[in-house]
């Protein structure tokens, strides 16, 4: 979510002792190492807008050196792109938020409905390529927000973290069918507005925007939970948006988006124990900014990407409207000496 009007309404003083200008991020963090984007996106078909939202990466479980990737425009629908950026599908679906992928399942947070969530449940056909919608399930109260799947098996029921917007978050099982049926296993209350979310095996890392990132393990009907990276202007400057996992050398790492300074986090798991920032600085794809959702994954994805990816919404790709940055890996890993 973007704050710009909070960063307006900060007093004179504090934008003096921050050294920034009016209308930029008041705070910074520790100094990120600086890289240059791999590649980028087209731009999401709503322009003059704040659009693009939150990526995902799907696999080809025939070719695991072929990926796509799926984003929102949360004024519009889904696109698909491929590792080129190029735009190869579209979606019609209204307001849809984060996105996720378990096979070729694409589920999205729906806000079309501002009083009741839902999940909006799609079938993707690489081969064609198209997007099919195959209905909504209900969620419950509220609007829905955050949204992020656990990685299963092919064939394994799919777990769903839906957050809405107030900060609850609601992990259940997301069934096909002849209509999408959402169950829900467990749920927990974040004290505010909460957003990104990532699992890593059970356990489930909430981003709550002002505060920080939250560590929920699942405990019967509710979870045990204890915010583990903490809003602090050095790692993490507000808002804690998109979060995203990947494997790296026998690691695994969790990164998150310090939106608040235009910078990414990157802590090892399971002890979330900070290992470094970086930025995407200007260069032939542009800088991100105001980065809302992330996604990495590892694997050889031919010459332009061969140990993975980092992606990144973008919040001001002027003159073009949002789209989303594509990093390498191993030049993240290099850069913070992983």
């Amino acid at each position: 979510m973007k704050r710009m009007g909070r960063w307006l309404a900060v007093s004179t003083l504090a934008i003096v002792s921050a050294g920034c200008t009016a209308g930029g991020p008041v705070l910074t963090g520790l100094p990120p190492v600086q890289l240059a984007a791999t590649g980028e996106t087209e731009p999401v078909g709503t322009g003059q807008a704040d659009a693009a939202d939150d990526p995902a990466i799907w696999i080809d479980p025939a070719n695991p050196n072929r990926a796509l990737i799926v984003a929102t425009d949360k004024k519009a629908g889904l696109h698909v792109y491929d590792l080129t950026g190029k735009g190869i599908a579209f979606a019609q679906a209204g307001l849809v938020n984060n996105v996720d992928v378990a096979g070729d399942i694409i589920v999205a947070s729906d806000r079309n409905d501002g009083v009741n969530a839902h999940l909006a449940v799609f079938r993707l056909d690489a081969d064609k390529p198209a997007i099919i919608p195959l209905g909504r399930a209900p969620a419950g109260a509220g609007e829905a927000y955050g949204l992020c799947l656990k990685k299963s098996a092919p064939g394994q029921p799919i777990t769903a973290a839906l957050i809405v917007k107030d900060g609850t978050v609601r992990v259940g099982t997301l069934t096909l069918g002849d209509t999408p049926r959402f169950a829900v296993q467990w749920d927990y209350k974040i004290p505010t507005q909460s957003e990104g979310c990532v699992f890593d095996g059970d356990t489930l890392y909430v981003g709550e925007e002002d505060a920080g990132i939250w560590e929920l393990k699942p405990n019967g009907d509710t979870a045990t939970a204890r915010m583990v990276a903490p809003v602090d202007n050095q790692r993490l400057v507000a808002d804690v948006e998109g979060l995203a996992t990947i494997d790296h050398k026998g690691q695994r790492y969790l990164i998150a988006s310090s939106q608040g300074d235009n910078s990414y986090a990157v802590f090892r798991l399971p002890g979330v124990d900070y290992v470094g920032r970086f930025a995407v600085t200007a260069g032939k794809f542009g800088a991100t900014s105001e980065t809302d959702g992330i996604e990495a994954i590892a694997g050889h994805f031919g010459a332009d990407y061969p140990d993975g990816l980092f992606l990144a919404q973008d919040g001001d790709n002027t003159p073009k409207a949002q789209n989303f940055k594509l990093v390498r890996w191993d030049q993240v890993a290099a850069a913070l000496g992983l």
